[in-house]
């Protein structure tokens, strides 16, 4: 193994964690869960590193890794939780009025309605907020650009008709 590799490897992390915080805060409402699921990202990341393709930039190749460990994560929380007792969860469910106070404002109730969405248009929106191009989503996500563009098209629409429902009731 190359000695330089863990260095290179902690560099291009630190770079883009914002990647890691922004993919596991929008999988993840749970502040264990989203440290749980940025640990398996880095691990999973670091477990492919040595298969990074340089035709593609960090981001993108971070952006794949981390959408694909967080669905599997998302999935396999969302198995454990139907399994376990949902009085359990709920007895220490604690409203935090931050988060209260959030989803009251226009942006909180944006993320909350995203956070609803299915995994491919969660991780689609997630890239569009980001400002990556149709192009560097289509990479990502392994879609087509024309796909990319009509996929977002239409979860804007339903965001919008859902945002001004809400507003307006």
């Amino acid at each position: 193994m190359d000695k330089n590799k863990p260095d290179v490897f902690l560099e291009v992390v630190e770079k883009h964690k914002g990647i890691l915080y922004k993919v596991a805060n929008s999988y993840c409402q749970n502040f264990e869960d989203r440290k749980d699921l940025i640990q398996e990202i880095i691990i999973q990341l670091w477990k492919s590193f040595e298969n990074y393709n340089e035709k593609f930039k960090y981001s993108t190749w971070i952006y794949q890794i981390s959408l694909n460990v967080a669905i599997s994560f998302y999935r396999k929380e969302n198995s454990r939780k139907r399994i376990s007792n949902p009085l359990v969860t709920d007895i220490f469910d604690f409203t935090d009025t931050e988060i209260a106070e959030e989803k009251e404002t226009n942006l909180g109730l944006l993320n909350h309605l995203i956070s609803k969405l299915d995994n491919l248009n969660k991780a689609l929106m997630l890239l569009y907020l980001e400002e990556k191009n149709y192009k560097e989503i289509s990479e990502i996500i392994g879609i087509t650009e024309t796909n990319v563009a009509t996929k977002i098209s239409r979860i804007k629409s339903k965001l919008k008709a859902e945002f001004d429902q809400i507003k307006n009731h």
